[in-house]
Order: structure tokens, then C-alpha cells, then sequence
């Protein structure tokens, strides 16, 4: 590879890499490629205001002055506040025809609160990232939002523990997009289907869900990171994962897609000139439904409302689909209400089985990004979207029961 643009580095670094082809072949080495038809395209999210204009103290001021708020709040203990931004810009040329040029501007900001109370410790965080210049950090509401985190972390340092159980449940926008991606959509990443790892393989056509869940991996959705195109040159549309309920595709790169018999779907990513493309998820979501949101509470005379915000991740095994994440801040549901608050917690179980349980989808989709991380995998992170409407669950297991 060579970081420098001029014809004479790229030239050299096609050389080298068409020598190391030939002696990787001559050693029994060959790999079968699906083909395509190259194309020429370019994309450049807007950006009114480019973050490298403005004046770096004015940016750490910003940061400064909202942590400095935040630490003077009652009861908040400890706060980080972050400035991010990347600018991305990728140029794919191909032996195919394929000519891309991308350019994608991201900015955002983060801000974590630890409160205490008595001997109690909990914290809540978020971010918000824009697809975009610095004119949506002078255009959002940064205290409101810090304000808001802090608040959170008070009244949940105040609060109770839940108490573990299997129980119904309605899960917001975030916490869908996570237990989806981290859960699910890796294990229909073509390489991982290829190397017997997914709970998927073999299993097209098969019910894997609700008949009312229908799942898409998509290159360009509001809020989510923009991925017009792979970085084998390949457009990016909206791959159909799982339609009704069903398993319809795997997402797969021109290598993957031979081995699965399934034509491109645009998911080969790299982080960056130094890797090689892999199979990756762009923007994974599941679509909307036709309820409202205070439907899905309905008929739930005790339950939870699980959030994602303040959500730290957690395990899963795509060979076997099971899954246990920590989450942020949530609520007991009481009578077809939200009450009180409880303790951050875990949720655990088998990501088809939670599937199969959906019962109602709200038509409130949302998908988020982030500038301040990503996902990782074979030692690259690339930016990604997540999310979802929000979803009701008749049987997940909550708090380790």
C-alpha cells in the first residue's frame, strides 16, 4: 500500500501487490472471486462548516465549560466530556472499472457522569455524533444534553437493583440496535458463515424470528453512518437479512459471496489502507412497525423498559447466538406504565429465541452513529449504525436470573 497519491506510489504499490499475488499462487495459494461490473461514483456527506476551520481552543472551551457544569451539580462524583471528529475519505480504484470517491465528515460529542449516593456508585453516559461540519455542534443544545446524563446518574446512584427474573419487556430504539448488531449481525457476516461460526449457516429460508421482524443492512439511513459504497468498489444498497421473519441473505464480499452462492452485497470494509477488506455491517436496523410506542406497554402488569443509553456492551458467541450485555438505566413497568427507576443491570439469553418472542414493533425508527467509536473485529474498527424502533419482548431474562 503506499499513502501518497501520486501516479508514480500507486503505481509501485500495484506492482508489488500484483508480485505478491504470483508468489502466493505459485505456492498452491488462490482464492475464487465473484465478478461484477465496475462502476464510477462519489459521495460527499454536506458539511457547512469543516471542524478543521475552527479554532481548536474554541472547541476545548466548549468541553471545559460542560464538564466544568457538571461537576458542580449535587451528587455527581466524576464526569469526562469529549470533542470528536474524523474525516474520512476513501478513493477505491479497481481492476473491475470501479472509480469511487467517498468523503464522509463526522462530529459529535460525549459526556460520562458518575454519581454517588451513601456507599452507591452509578454512572450514565451518551453521545451524539452528526454526519456533518461544526454547524450542528453551534446549533445543539450541549448543556441540556450533559444536564440530562447528570440527572441520570443521580436518580440511578438513588435508586434499587432489579430484581432478576424472565419477564416482558419493551426495548427502546438503542438497546435493539446493540443486542441486533452485536448479537445477530455478526453472526450473518458471510466470513463467519463460511468458517461454520454462525448459528445461521445452513439456514436460509428458515424462521429465525417473529413473522412481525424484518431486518435490513442498509449503506445510507438518517442518523447512521454514511457507506455508499464498499471498499471493493461495490455500490451499497439495502441488503434484506431477514424479511417476516425469515432468513433471506448473509452479507458477503466478492470472496465470501462465492463460497455462500449469493450474489454481492457491498459489506467488504477496511479500516483503512493498512487492512484488508472483510465482511462488515454498515447500518443494521430492524424496520418499523405500524404501533405506537405507549401500545407496546399495554397489558404488561409487571415488566421492564429496557434503555440503551449508558448500555457498556458485553459477550456473545455468534456460533451459538447467546448473548449477556450490561445496560444503562431502566424502568420497572407497572400496570401498562413506566414507574420507577432502577439500577443499571444485565440482559441475557439466545438472540433467535428473543427474536421469536417480538410481538409488537412501534413505527418510531431511529438509527445513531458514533464518532467516538465503532466496531471491531480481526483487529480493524470501522464506524458503523445502529438501532431500531422500539420492540416488545414476551420472555427475556433480566439481572442474571
Amino acid at each position: 500500500y503506499t499513502s501518497s497519491l501520486d501516479r508514480e506510489s500507486i503505481a509501485v504499490a500495484i506492482e508489488k501487490a500484483i508480485s505478491a499475488a504470483k508468489s502466493l499462487s505459485r505456492h498452491g495459494v488462490s482464492k475464487k472471486f465473484c465478478s461484477y461490473r465496475g462502476l464510477r461514483g462519489a459521495y460527499q456527506a454536506l458539511v457547512k462548516v469543516s471542524p478543521l476551520d475552527v479554532d481548536p481552543e474554541r472547541k476545548t472551551t466548549l468541553v471545559r465549560e460542560l464538564n466544568i457544569e457538571s461537576m458542580k451539580r449535587s451528587g455527581i462524583v466524576s464526569a469526562v466530556t469529549r470533542y470528536g471528529c474524523e474525516i474520512d475519505r476513501r478513493i477505491v480504484v479497481t481492476s473491475y472499472g470501479s472509480e469511487i470517491d467517498m468523503r464522509v465528515t463526522a462530529v459529535g460529542i460525549s459526556h460520562m457522569a458518575v454519581a454517588k449516593s451513601g456507599d452507591v456508585m452509578e454512572r450514565a453516559h451518551d453521545q451524539k455524533t452528526f454526519i456533518g461540519g461544526f454547524e450542528y455542534i453551534d446549533s445543539f443544545d450541549w448543556t441540556n444534553f450533559t444536564e440530562e446524563i447528570d440527572k441520570l446518574a443521580i436518580e440511578a446512584s438513588q435508586s434499587k437493583t432489579p430484581s432478576p427474573g424472565v419477564y416482558t419487556a419493551v426495548v427502546d430504539n438503542r438497546l435493539i440496535g446493540l443486542l441486533l448488531h452485536e448479537a445477530f449481525g455478526h453472526a450473518t457476516e458471510g466470513d463467519t458463515v463460511v468458517a461454520g461460526a454462525s448459528i445461521l449457516r445452513g439456514r436460509i429460508g428458515e424462521s429465525i424470528a417473529s413473522n412481525a421482524v424484518t431486518i435490513v443492512d442498509d449503506g445510507l439511513i438518517d442518523g447512521g453512518y454514511p457507506v455508499p459504497y464498499d471498499d471493493e468498489g461495490i455500490k451499497k444498497g439495502r441488503t434484506v437479512v431477514v424479511e417476516n421473519g425469515i432468513l433471506r441473505s448473509f452479507l458477503s464480499s466478492r470472496y465470501t459471496a462465492v463460497d455462500l452462492n449469493q450474489g454481492l452485497t457491498g459489506n467488504a470494509r477496511a479500516q483503512d489502507i493498512t487492512f484488508d477488506a472483510i465482511v462488515r455491517q454498515t447500518n443494521f436496523y430492524m424496520l418499523p412497525g405500524e404501533s405506537k410506542v405507549e401500545e407496546l406497554f399495554d397489558g404488561i402488569s409487571t415488566g421492564f423498559y429496557l434503555l440503551g443509553r449508558g448500555a457498556m456492551g458485553g459477550q456473545v458467541d455468534p456460533s451459538v447466538g447467546t448473548f449477556t450485555f450490561s445496560i444503562g438505566p431502566s424502568y420497572i413497568i407497572r400496570n401498562g406504565e413506566p414507574s420507577e427507576l432502577v439500577r443499571g443491570t444485565i440482559v441475557s439469553g439466545n438472540i433467535i429465541e428473543t427474536l421469536k418472542e417480538v410481538d409488537l414493533i412501534a413505527k418510531d425508527l431511529r438509527v445513531d452513529t458514533s464518532v467516538f467509536g465503532g466496531c471491531g473485529k480481526g483487529g480493524q474498527m470501522v464506524r458503523v449504525g445502529t438501532g431500531g424502533p422500539h420492540i416488545r419482548v414476551r420472555r427475556i431474562v433480566i439481572g442474571g436470573a
